[in-house]
């Protein structure tokens, strides 16, 4: 019994030591340290881009002498995928700290041109945790597909303007399909790991919806309408972000029945997939939808194509409301689920065999994707209403 209890101590020991000299060696590689205190963002963008480019170094090619090119994807809000005016600025730090610190790096702009020159994808993502905002970014060797570099570190919140861009803003639906969640994961991944694969397979369709996305946001709806339409047509265009763009500039051309089509297929497209959460904004403390008509009164032809679109794939679902985290959580519990009621009500009123079919549920602010407890258009997706596809009788 002795030899065995100083044979477990002594492995025990060498497992303390072992685990002793990884920490030292990961915290030699990891920087900056993820226990870090939030810096200010901008000298947090200026942290973390120069602890990623560092990292990557000669040992990955950064440092030959001709200049390395690096393909910058638009970074995204990693809880809702969206675009941002804080991800916007995040960009533009990366961009301007490179071009300054890092003469033998050339950073470009995210266009299906850039793609063959590049020998790098940057992917980058900023997530509210508790103490700030966390900016993740990856470098990923476009030759072979793994991570070439990683940094993270904490920003301040205070001075952060986390605003959607108009794209986003005005999309009726959440826009974190598989690709979204790859960048995501991608920017998150450590050095040496593989890139999300599906993210990478839709990189060239990706260039095409960001420079619809662009046209959108400067509000030249023809002309983005024209490219969404090129992404659909391109191999992995099917994306709810492409059947979104269509919806969206047909209705702001005045195209009412096209607009109609597309919405319906974006809610097929969601339910196929199990994910169609839809912002349905009600008045504060009520299941009255928001008294502005510019905001709501496209929420009747939704309403009349989630129900058809519903019907005719002969599912079942479960209605589930969502709250921002303001107030109590017994409030919030309640208010969801009445609010899911209420949704519930006005599709069996648009398509009877529904009633059979259909649950609802509140979750009120449990599963926040922005969390900002704001109650404007910042965390707008808070107060959505999901159709999850369930077993039926269930």
């Amino acid at each position: 019994m002795q030899i065995d209890r100083r044979a477990n101590f002594h492995e025990h020991f060498l497992r303390l030591l072992f685990g002793a000299f990884l920490s030292i060696g990961l915290t030699g590689c990891a920087t900056p340290q993820r226990s870090d205190p939030p810096q200010p963002f901008d000298q947090a963008v200026a942290t973390v881009t120069d602890a990623l480019l560092k990292q990557a170094g000669p040992s990955q090619g950064l440092a030959q002498p001709n200049k390395q090119v690096i393909v910058l994807d638009p970074t995204l809000d990693a809880g809702s995928g969206q675009q941002t005016a804080g991800t916007q600025r995040l960009d533009r730090g990366i961009a301007a700290h490179a071009a300054v610190n890092f003469k033998q790096i050339e950073t470009l702009a995210f266009k299906a041109a850039n793609l063959p020159r590049a020998q790098y994808l940057l992917a980058g993502t900023l997530a509210r945790e508790d103490a700030g905002l966390r900016i993740s970014l990856a470098l990923v060797n476009l030759k072979d597909g793994t991570v070439a570099a990683q940094a993270s570190t904490l920003a301040r919140t205070n001075d952060v303007d986390m605003t959607p861009l108009a794209y986003d803003r005005d999309s009726p639906v959440l826009l974190k399909d598989e690709v979204v969640e790859g960048l995501v994961r991608t920017s998150r991944a450590a050095r040496g790991e593989k890139a999300d694969a599906v993210y990478l397979a839709h990189m060239a369709t990706g260039t095409v919806i960001h420079d619809a996305n662009q046209l959108y946001n400067a509000g030249q709806y023809r002309e983005a309408l024209a490219q969404y339409r090129r992404a659909s047509a391109t191999p992995g265009g099917d994306q709810i972000r492409v059947l979104n763009g269509i919806y969206l500039t047909t209705l702001k051309l005045g195209q009412s029945a096209e607009a109609e089509d597309a919405f319906g297929r974006v809610a097929a497209y969601g339910i196929a997939h199990n994910q169609l959460g839809v912002k349905f904004l009600f008045n504060p403390g009520t299941t009255a939808f928001w008294s502005d008509p510019k905001v709501t009164s496209a929420y009747r032809m939704w309403l009349r194509q989630i129900a058809r679109q519903g019907g005719s794939s002969r599912v079942c679902m479960a209605i589930i409301g969502h709250s921002s985290k303001t107030g109590p959580e017994e409030v919030n519990d309640s208010l969801s689920l009445r609010r899911a009621q209420y949704i519930r009500q006005r599709l069996v009123a648009e398509s009877g065999q529904l009633a059979d079919r259909t649950r609802a549920e509140g979750q009120g602010s449990r599963h926040n994707l922005v969390g900002s407890g704001t109650d404007d258009v910042v965390d707008a997706l808070d107060r959505r209403v999901e159709f999850s596809i369930v077993e039926c009788g269930a």
